[in-house]
C-alpha cells in the first residue's frame, strides 16, 4: 500500500512551489522549515533581477497560500531526525522545537518583544540590525508568531527576568514547553533545504570583517531594504555617511582554486542589479563592477547588463582583484589587476559589496546526511542521472530540487520545484499496484 503524503524539507520559495503544487493535486504535503518563518532567502532581498520587481511582493502571496492550504501542513521550526522505509512507505521522525509559547494563543501582537530588555544581532539582518530575545524573523513572516530564542533570553538561560510572559494577556507564553518528537508515514520526500554564505573571513585579502565599509552583497542588499536594519536609507558603517562611489569585487571567493572551484551562477546579476539600486537610491552615485567574466545567459539577462550601463551609468572593469586596503579615512582602497589594459592599479571608493560565493547550506548537508544520500565533490546532494531523471537523488523517492543540488536562480529553483511536483506525482502512479 502507497502512502500517497509528502515531506518538503526547506520553506524557501522552492518548498513553498512544491508544496502548493502537490497540495493543488490533491497530495497531504507537510512542509518542514528550520527556520520560525516560510520564505528563506528571497525574503532577505528586496528586488529581484531582471525585472526588479519587489521580491517579498512576489514571496507573501506564495507563503501564505501554503500555509493556508487545505493539504498543506506547515511545521515551522522543525526538522528531520530520522527516516526509515522505502518509496511510498517511509517512516519519518520530525522534531518540532518548542518556541515556548503557545501557537494557538499567540496573536502576534507584538508587546512581548516591545517589552523585552534583551537585544541580540539579528540574522534576518545578516547580523548587521538588532532583535529581542523574543521575536517575530521579519515583519511578513510566516506564521506571524514569536518564538522565544533560548540562549539568549535570560528567564530560560538564568532564570531571570519573564518579562515576556507577566505582559501578555493572552497567556501565550510557556516556559515549561519541550521539543516534540512526530512520526509520520509518507509517500515521498523532496529536499529544498537552500544555500548558505561562503565565510569570507577565510580572505583576508579583501578585508572584511577588518575594514568596516568592505560588506557582503546580502547585507548591502538589506541596506537597500526598507525594512532592513538602515530603514532602506544607503549608508556606510564607518560614518553613517552616504557612499557616493561603490565597487562590487566579483566572484569573491568562487571560481578560485583556493576556495570554492565553481562559479554560483547568480552573483553578476545580483551584482549588477544592486549597482542599479544603488542608482535608484542616490542618482549622483558612482559605481564600478570589477568582474574576470560577465555570465549573463538567462533569458533579458544580457539586455539587463547593457541597460544598467547605458540608463545608469554602472562602469564594468574586467580585472582581477588582488587585495583592498583602507586609507586613513577608513576609505576602501581596490587593489587590482587591470586586465583589458593590463598593469595593477588601484582605486579608492566609500563602499565594497562583495559577491560572496554562495554554497551548500548546513541544513542540507545536515539532512542529506539523515536520509543517507550521496554528495558530489562540491558538497551538494548528488543527482546520479541528471539528464534523464534531473531531481532524483541515489535513493529512490527522495528527490531535490534547487539550490541544493547545484547553483541556480529563482525561476530555475521554481521550476524544478514543479517538476519535483510533477515527479512525485509520477512515482505514486507507478507504484500505486
Amino acid at each position: 500500500m502507497v502512502t500517497k503524503e509528502v515531506i518538503v524539507v526547506g520553506g524557501s520559495i522552492t518548498g513553498i512551489q512544491t508544496a502548493i503544487d502537490l497540495g493543488n493535486r490533491g497530495y497531504k504535503v507537510y512542509l518542514v522549515e528550520a527556520s520560525p518563518s516560510i520564505g528563506g532567502r528571497m525574503a532577505q532581498l528586496d528586488k529581484t533581477f531582471p525585472t526588479n520587481d519587489c521580491s517579498i511582493c512576489i514571496l507573501a502571496p506564495k507563503m501564505i497560500e501554503a500555509y493556508q492550504h487545505p493539504n498543506v501542513v506547515p511545521m515551522t521550526y522543525s526538522e528531520v531526525a530520522g527516516i526509515s522505509g522505502t518509496v511510498g512507505n517511509f517512516k519519518v521522525k520530525v522534531r518540532r522545537k518548542t518556541r515556548y509559547v503557545d501557537m494557538e494563543k499567540c496573536t502576534g501582537c507584538g508587546e512581548c518583544i516591545e517589552k523585552c530588555p534583551t537585544k541580540v544581532k539579528n540574522e534576518f539582518d545578516m547580523d548587521m540590525g538588532m532583535r529581542k530575545a523574543i521575536y517575530v524573523p521579519f515583519p511578513q513572516a510566516v506564521p506571524r508568531k514569536v518564538t522565544i530564542d533560548p540562549v539568549n533570553c535570560k528567564m530560560i538561560s538564568k532564570g531571570k527576568c519573564g518579562v515576556c510572559k507577566k505582559v501578555c494577556q493572552r497567556g501565550a507564553i510557556d516556559y515549561d514547553l519541550r521539543d516534540e518528537i512526530v512520526e509520520l508515514d509518507i509517500g515521498a520526500f523532496v529536499v529544498c533545504t537552500g544555500f548558505d554564505f561562503y565565510d569570507m573571513a577565510k580572505m583576508p585579502e579583501y578585508g572584511y570583517g577588518r575594514i568596516k565599509n568592505v560588506v557582503t552583497a546580502m547585507e548591502f542588499e538589506r541596506l537597500l531594504n526598507a525594512s532592513g536594519p538602515t530603514m532602506g536609507h544607503l549608508v556606510r558603517a564607518s560614518d553613517h555617511k552616504e557612499p557616493k562611489k561603490i565597487a562590487f569585487i566579483h566572484c569573491a571567493g568562487s571560481r578560485d582554486q583556493h576556495h570554492i572551484k565553481y562559479c554560483t551562477s547568480v552573483c553578476c546579476m545580483h551584482s549588477v542589479k544592486e549597482a542599479i539600486l544603488a542608482h535608484e537610491h542616490d542618482a549622483e552615485v558612482e559605481t564600478f563592477l570589477f568582474y574576470i567574466d560577465l555570465r549573463t545567459a538567462g533569458r533579458n539577462f544580457y539586455e539587463y547588463l547593457q541597460r544598467a550601463n547605458k540608463d545608469y551609468g554602472v562602469n564594468y572593469i574586467r580585472s582581477k582583484v588582488g587585495k583592498i586596503k583602507e586609507d586613513p579615512n577608513g576609505n576602501p582602497v581596490v587593489v587590482y589587476e587591470d586586465l583589458k589594459a593590463g598593469g595593477l592599479k588601484e582605486m579608492t571608493v566609500d563602499m565594497v559589496v562583495l559577491a560572496q560565493a554562495l554554497t551548500v547550506s548546513k541544513g542540507s548537508q545536515e539532512v542529506g546526511k539523515t536520509l543517507g544520500l550521496e554528495f558530489d565533490s562540491d558538497g551538494f546532494i548528488k543527482i546520479p542521472e541528471i539528464l534523464s531523471r534531473p531531481m532524483d537523488t541515489s535513493i529512490e523517492g527522495i528527490l531535490a530540487c534547487g539550490f541544493c543540488q547545484g547553483p541556480m536562480d529563482i525561476p530555475q529553483s521554481v521550476a524544478q520545484a514543479s517538476g519535483a511536483a510533477a515527479r512525485v506525482m509520477e512515482l505514486f502512479e507507478t507504484k500505486k499496484a
